[in-house]
């Protein structure tokens, strides 16, 4: 390995209660790995408010490590996803206010899809059913709390939207248990995102077996142009 930096992911930044928001965390490894496609799996849980070793690795890859060990490894990677035709900005809107109004059990104060969560506080990506397609999807804007120095939303943040969706496909399309987590997260950026830019997350069921899924998820500006897509491995607990 080359040598350590340390980082400390902020309380603010969380998936679970004390537990660091995957999306975020894929996409800090991400950062530190020259490749255009980028797979990151998932060791152990990564705690907020702790410092963490980050380092690249002799394969052109990076560790984070904490206390107990190995919590992410991030690695070069071939994304092959058939990408569906996205929604509108108004079914997405629709598809999250129906979320809103019913969500599934469970919902947690998450960075990415919390409910409580404002534009400056979360992605709020709240993706509901949209109706005729084997899809979820939500119509969302970043605040801009968010925004880099060149007001884009950060490559880890970009990270971060193509997470929650990928669960919010497997509990309301799939056979996803309360409490899954992600276990891989795969993906390709595309193009910078604006803050200020009206967006698009959705996101389908690519196979299940037993406790594992997989799903795709897509993030696209609303005239449809693609920012960026993943393909996510979804556990359930034990």
């Amino acid at each position: 390995m080359t040598d350590i930096e340390t980082i400390t992911v902020p309380g603010l930044l969380c998936g679970y209660p004390g537990v660091a928001f995957g999306g975020y965390v894929a996409g800090v490894l991400a950062g530190r790995v020259a490749a255009g496609t980028v797979r990151v799996d998932f060791r152990r849980p990564t705690p907020v408010e702790v410092p963490l070793g980050l380092a690249r690795t002799a394969d052109g890859g990076a560790v984070l490590t904490g206390a107990d060990g190995v919590l992410a490894v991030a690695a070069p990677g071939e994304l092959d996803l058939e990408v569906p035709e996205p929604p509108s900005w108004e079914e997405a809107s629709a598809a999250a206010e129906a979320y809103r109004a019913a969500p599934p059990e469970g919902v947690v104060d998450c960075f990415g899809c919390g409910l409580d969560r404002t534009p400056d506080t979360g992605l709020r990506q709240h993706c509901g059913v949209v109706p005729g397609r084997d899809l979820v999807a939500t119509a969302w804007t970043a605040g801009p709390a968010l925004a880099d120095p060149e007001g884009m939303l950060p490559a880890e943040l970009v990270w971060g939207a193509l997470d929650c969706p990928g669960n919010a496909a497997g509990r309301l399309r799939g056979a996803v248990r309360e409490g899954a987590v992600t276990a891989s997260l795969m993906a390709r950026l595309l193009r910078p995102v604006p803050v200020s830019s009206r967006l698009v997350s959705y996101a389908w069921v690519l196979a299940e077996e037993g406790r594992k899924h997989r799903m795709g998820a897509a993030l696209t500006t609303t005239g449809g142009e693609l920012c960026a897509v993943a393909s996510a491995l979804w556990v359930d607990p034990r």
